[in-house]
């Protein structure tokens, strides 16, 4: 039987909630482009095959809702695979950098 630290549960958690972070910004995402396109969601549904109380949890970021699922639903509407990064992007993780707490290398001048 193998042990589990405590440093690969905080991981864990840390992946945890970068992916629902990921999922609050695809759903925030799909909403604005969904009403600035002026579609319902019962439209939005149809487009997808789906229904409008599926689309409702995707816009609520519902834990049921896969990322593909939201993905591909950002796609239908038009979004570029760049655009679905930059809101994945955007949001959540910190930089490398910072997630490490290296300071900037700029360096500051005092007067």
């Amino acid at each position: 039987m193998t042990r589990c630290g405590a440093g690969v549960f905080r991981g864990l958690k840390v992946a945890d909630a970068a992916v629902a972070e990921a999922r609050r910004a695809l759903a925030s995402a799909l909403r604005r482009r969904r009403r600035a396109g002026g579609l319902t969601q019962v439209r939005l549904a149809a487009l997808l095959g789906s229904s409008q109380s599926r689309v409702a949890k995707m816009e609520a970021a519902d834990e049921t809702v896969s990322l593909e699922l939201l993905v591909r639903a950002l796609v239908v509407l038009g979004a570029t695979r760049g655009e679905v990064g930059r809101v994945v992007a955007s949001r959540g993780v910190p930089a490398p950098a910072a997630r490490r707490g290296r300071r900037s290398h700029r360096v500051e001048r005092r007067g």
